[in-house]
């Protein structure tokens, strides 16, 4: 049988070789930019908002495994929700991957797999960068998203 530490290693991988909405996304209404100037990671990401909810997302850029994979999970997480929905799951992420106590709940559904990164606090940055990314183009604030403070 599976160990759950190696399904979520493998919804990362598989989310790292084949990011979903990876590219440009014409028309955006709303567009961030994130870097991580501790590892290099760079990240744009572009919303259609219609209506106050998420109808497309989309991200470029280039990071690591974890920076890649956690973008693009939290592209197929926030799709088709409301902006307050979009940022109350950036609540949950961000609580998992700092708080040594949270634990993933079936609320988060795939996300859960992020919360193995913990174990790594150096890739903590890596894997928030696009959900403090996400939260700059819900808030329309041009400047690049800050990283992640470390829980070292």
């Amino acid at each position: 049988m599976m160990d759950l530490k190696d399904l979520y290693r493998d919804v990362i991988l598989d989310h790292n070789r084949n990011p979903r909405n990876f590219g440009p996304l014409p028309a955006a209404s709303a567009s961030a930019d994130g870097f991580n100037p501790l590892c290099g990671d760079r990240l744009k990401l572009h919303l259609r908002l219609v209506d106050d909810r998420i109808e497309d997302i989309r991200f470029e850029g280039q990071g690591c495994a974890i920076s890649t994979a956690s973008a693009s999970l939290m592209t197929e997480s926030v799709k088709g929700r409301t902006r307050a929905e979009a940022l109350t799951v950036f609540e949950r992420v961000h609580h998992l991957l700092t708080d040594d106590a949270a634990e993933a709940g079936d609320e988060l559904g795939k996300l859960a797999a992020l919360s193995g990164v913990r174990e790594f606090p150096a890739r903590v940055k890596c894997a928030s960068l696009c959900w403090h990314t996400l939260v700059a183009a819900l808030k329309d604030d041009a400047a690049p998203a800050p990283p992640a403070v470390s829980t070292e």
